[in-house]
């Protein structure tokens, strides 16, 4: 396959100044710079059959007169029907369920020889190990190819969890735990960035938010490995069964031959990879904000159910809200956003208000509706957040870029759960664990917006770039 040419990302950029030429390209300000010839970018870019693509996203008229891909179920059916489309994004979907069944397996190997504190040593390291792994992951395959990350990266993983059932000293548990996380295989920013290759260019937010959609079955059936293994073999059987998982999909994955075609785009490289990007930043922090208010949401979510009687409620309650996120990313697919970059701000804010009814503190019916309206924003929000990443990304780094925005999101949601615990056990209560969320996305939505206007303001004086 020739070379991947990101064109979104600006592929003639020049690194140094990034910044300066993507000043009109992101959050929702029209393109100007540099995206005139369109028409040559189709075949440069490796897709062929896709001649009716184009990187120009100021091109209105197409958005808004061809709907017969993006509109309606079949702008879903068309990303699904597309070559080998449903092969990776199901082995993605297989090999990412290591992120919600990890933690459960570890924490019930801890839990039959060790202390509960050390059971959540064990589930921090692994967190810590996937954050600090991903990116650094997901820059080489920018910079090589996907098979060979991939199978280096499962390899170590399966030998932190297989030492891990070797149940080891503490110390030695704790490296093992970390090695499993450093070692998670990047299939999130992998499989973004293959969709370029896969499909057109006006369905991308189609496959963006079809994807962003499915996670939500990772965490409900990323436990159901967990705890099937545990009920087959014991403590180790819900490692074994998280590691058979991310090793059958990294077999699916990596033997796909539009995996193997994909090479990364030749560019000047940063030591700061994507990060030198102002606009990325600003989106990382945005982003990290959001999963903050997720991640307490659980915890808040936890004492309202421990208020009512019966923690069991807990999973049925973010189940309700895992169907909203599900629900919200159907219509998302539904009814597509013609410019989502320009509607990150509002979709942000939108959220914010989803999260308010919570405040009521419902009996359980009620609160299980509000919990479903709370997650329908979150799929369109995270889709108009990768499309955003996508396009402020200098050349050469779109892998590590998506890989950057799954570590704030999950980042910000362990930071998030670890402040919404210690603020319940401090006043009490079970309102006060549901009022960060909302005053958290609104703080996101009001930097987006912030960073907008002065984008604006800047594109407004001749000669005048608004600084990162």
């Amino acid at each position: 396959m020739p070379t991947h040419l990101d064109a979104s990302a600006g592929a003639a950029r020049d690194p140094d100044t990034s910044d300066a030429a993507s000043v009109t390209d992101t959050l929702g300000v029209s393109d100007t710079a540099g995206r005139t010839d369109t028409a040559s970018e189709t075949d440069t870019a490796g897709r062929n059959g896709t001649a009716s693509e184009t990187a120009d996203t100021s091109d209105t008229a197409s958005d808004t007169t061809d709907t017969s891909d993006t509109a309606g179920t079949s702008g879903v059916a068309a990303v699904l029907r597309a070559p080998q489309a449903v092969r990776v994004l199901v082995a993605s979907q297989v090999g990412r369920l290591p992120l919600s069944s990890a933690p459960l397996a570890l924490l019930l190997f801890a839990r039959d020889a060790m202390s509960i504190a050390m059971a959540g040593i064990l589930v921090g390291g692994y967190i810590a190990g996937t954050a600090v792994g991903q990116p650094l992951l997901a820059r080489v395959a920018d910079r090589w190819r996907q098979p060979p990350v991939m199978w280096a990266a499962v390899t170590v993983s399966t030998a932190g969890f297989a030492l891990a059932t070797l149940r080891p000293p503490p110390a030695v548990a704790v490296i093992a735990a970390v090695l499993a996380g450093v070692g998670a295989p990047p299939f999130e920013s992998c499989l973004r960035v293959l969709w370029r290759d896969l499909i057109a260019e006006r369905l991308l937010q189609a496959a963006y938010t079809l994807d962003v959609a499915l996670q939500e079955l990772i965490f409900i059936v990323g436990p159901m490995v967990a705890l099937g293994g545990y009920a087959l073999a014991g403590a180790r059987g819900g490692l074994i069964a998280t590691a058979v998982a991310q090793l059958a999909g990294t077999v699916l994955f990596s033997t796909a031959p539009v995996v193997r075609r994909w090479r990364g785009t030749p560019a000047r490289r940063h030591w700061a990879g994507p990060l030198r990007s102002a606009e990325l930043r600003l989106l990382l922090a945005a982003t990290l904000l959001v999963g903050a208010a997720v991640g307490g949401t659980e915890v808040a979510v936890a004492g309202y159910a421990d208020a009512h009687g019966s923690r069991s409620w807990a999973a049925w309650l973010l189940a309700a809200q895992a169907v909203g996120a599900l629900t919200g990313g159907l219509l998302s697919t539904r009814y597509p956003l013609k410019d989502p970059r320009r509607a990150l701000p509002a979709l942000v804010a939108l959220m914010a208000a989803g999260y308010l009814p919570l405040l009521l503190v419902a009996p359980l019916p009620l609160m299980a509706v509000a919990l479903a309206v709370s997650g329908l924003m979150l799929p369109p929000a995270l889709t108009a957040v990768f499309i955003t990443a996508d396009g402020v990304a200098p050349a050469g780094t779109a892998a590590e870029s998506f890989a950057w925005v799954a570590t704030a999101f999950a980042t910000g949601s362990a930071v998030g759960s670890a402040v919404d615990g210690a603020l319940c056990q401090a006043v009490g209560g079970v309102a006060i664990g549901f009022l960060p969320a909302p005053a958290i996305v609104a703080a996101a939505a009001a930097l987006l917006w912030y960073r907008r206007h002065r984008r604006q303001l800047g594109a407004a004086r001749p000669g005048v770039v608004t600084a990162g």
